[in-house]
């Protein structure tokens, strides 16, 4: 039997989830018949279900998860039952994201789930069934097909970026491996000559790219396709954070995460270039302090906040 991969794990237990839930105590046989999975891995894939909840991971904001005499029950944590109160653009991705689940194997088509998108459909004043058309960051698709065409040829690219952490524009030779999306943007993930390692490029900040006649060899691993990989030696930086600031833990890759008493939240994330935390901080303003980390990129982003402040 062919592996299953993450993704497809993903879709099966969140095809499973209302399924079950809607039932009393489904027969395990029929949940594994159902959505084509063994005991063994039904029951692993619930155990998952124990971890997923919410701070301070409570009983009533836990999902429970109960198997006995051969049957299995999942009840929704208390915090399902509050209402929820979305923005349009809350309400569409809901929407989309429902009807991927519901567009995999063993999804209950007329269940809990599609006639609850359906009424958010209702609410929203659009076709549930309608299709959703994502436009990813704005790129030339001669750009695009640039990069593609490097990656199956294996031939180096010259372009022409700019480096949003640094604030510098600059020439660079890649060894392009992979082009994909994430987060709505496009990316090229490669080795870079300039910086003699791995990097990742955003397609969207490449101005010019131009295929070039040197060749390179593939890496026998297929590269990461993540957005963004901190090294184990980038600097790390320790805010505490206004409570109007939690927005922070959300949208920027932390490491840590601790509550505090003022409502607020102490966060550590890693400070790969200086510009980039300039800037997180001068947007936090005094919703955010540094408490600790490394002494030299706090001191220099002190430094140039406060000649800018002056300025």
């Amino acid at each position: 039997m062919p592996k299953v991969s993450a993704d497809e794990r993903l879709q099966r237990l969140l095809a499973l989830i209302p399924w079950v839930a809607s039932r009393d105590g489904p027969r395990v046989d029929d949940v594994c018949a159902r959505f084509g999975c063994t005991q063994a891995e039904l029951v692993a894939e619930l155990e998952l279900l124990f971890l997923c909840g919410l701070h301070p991971y409570t009983p009533d904001v836990l999902i429970d998860v109960d198997i006995a005499d051969g049957r299995v029950w999942i009840r929704y944590a208390e915090y399902f039952e509050r209402p929820l109160r979305l923005t349009p653009a809350e309400g569409l991705a809901l929407l989309a994201a429902g009807r991927t689940v519901l567009a995999g194997s063993g999804a209950d088509e007329g269940g809990p789930l599609d006639r609850g998108l359906h009424k958010l459909a209702a609410a929203m004043g659009v076709d549930a069934g309608e299709a959703v058309e994502i436009e990813l960051g704005a790129v030339a698709d001669d750009l695009l097909r640039t990069l593609r065409a490097a990656i199956g040829a294996s031939r180096q690219v010259e372009i022409d970026y700019y480096s949003f952490g640094r604030d510098e524009r600059a020439s660079r030779v890649i060894d392009p491996y992979a082009v994909f999306s994430a987060g709505g943007q496009w990316y090229v993930s490669g080795w870079c000559h300039r910086a003699d390692d791995e990097r990742l490029f955003r397609v969207d900040r490449i101005a010019t790219a131009a295929l070039l006649d040197s060749g390179f060899d593939p890496p026998a691993r297929p590269p990461e396709l993540a957005s963004y990989r901190p090294g184990a030696d980038d600097p790390r930086v320790t805010l505490d954070l206004e409570a109007s600031a939690r927005w922070v833990a959300e949208q920027y890759p932390v490491e840590t995460v601790a509550e505090l008493e003022s409502g607020g939240l102490r966060v550590t994330l890693v400070a790969s270039q200086a510009a980039w935390l300039e800037r997180l901080l001068l947007r936090l303003g005094p919703r955010a302090s540094v408490v600790g980390g490394d002494a030299g990129v706090t001191s220099s982003a002190a430094r140039r906040l406060l000649a800018r402040y002056q300025g």
